[in-house]
Order: structure tokens, then sequence, then C-alpha cells
């Protein structure tokens, strides 16, 4: 398994931050070639089903993802939500934090620096039928994909970077 993080400043309200981190289809949207379906009625709680489908084609893959932790923001303490993987290929699980901070004020959503709330995102990651000598070229492009996947939602945008 791999473990990576993401973790961005925002000028967006936790709140805010919240609602579009944990916007399931908005995350297809911004993954190439991927499409998020939700398989459990709104709103999202624990228990909350989505699977991740990428590829194209007969050539693709679910990720099948089960959110069995969910506490949005509040006044004065954080969201949590997490995520656990149960695909045939992609295992693992994912955790989300959302913080109202008291330092910052930058609106630049691509980096820690700057920003009223703090949004991380971590991951450990298993992809079933990859070596595990390739667990750091995994966790670096998961980094990658998974930092201009924050980065979009809490610009608001839905198409890909």
């Amino acid at each position: 398994m791999t473990v990576f993080r993401v973790a961005r400043r925002t000028s967006l309200p936790a709140d805010e931050a919240w609602r579009r981190i944990t916007d399931w289809p908005a995350h297809g949207r911004r993954v190439p070639l991927t499409r998020t379906l939700v398989r459990t009625p709104g709103p999202t709680a624990a228990g909350t089903v989505f699977v991740a489908r990428t590829g194209v084609g007969r050539v693709r893959f679910d990720d099948l993802m089960e959110v069995v932790r969910w506490e949005p923001p509040a006044a004065g303490s954080p969201g949590h939500c997490r995520l656990e993987k149960r695909g045939r290929v992609i295992t693992g699980w994912a955790e989300i934090e959302v913080m109202e901070t008291e330092t910052g004020t930058g609106t630049d959503a691509s980096s820690e620096a700057g920003g009223r709330t703090l949004v991380r995102w971590s991951e450990e990651l298993r992809v079933g039928f990859l070596p595990r000598f390739l667990d750091r070229l995994t966790a670096r492009a998961g980094r990658v994909v998974f930092g201009r996947v924050v980065d979009g939602l809490l610009r608001g945008g839905a198409s890909g970077p």
C-alpha cells in the first residue's frame, strides 16, 4: 500500500469548502476518463456508497467507496470524512479534513500558504495489479492527480485541469 497526502488552503468558508470537496460526482468530472456514480440516495452520510469508474470502453476499473465517517464542519470544529475503498482492483482508504483557521487571508487554492480554511486529503491506496516496487511512483501520481482535483474543486470548476 502507498500513502499520500494533499493539503490546501482556501479563502472559502469551511462549510463551502466541505460542500465542494465532498461533491462526489464533481470528483469524476475532474479526473481524466472517470465518472463517479453515487449508488445510495442523498444526502451523503455514513453508509453512502459511490463508485469512480475509470477507463475507456471495455478497459476500465471501478473504485468502489463507502463513507464510514461523516462529520461536516460546525462552528469551531473541523469536518472529517473517511472513505473505505472496497473494490476488486483498488483498496485502502481516504480521509478528508476541512477546518477553518485563524491565520491567512490569501485566496490561492493551490498551496498551504494563505487562506482561512485548510483542506487535507490523506489516502492509503493499493492498486491490485501493480507490483509493490511501484508504490512510490503511485504515491507521487496520487499527489499530483488529487492535488489537481482538490484545486479544481476548491476553485469551483467542474471540468478537467
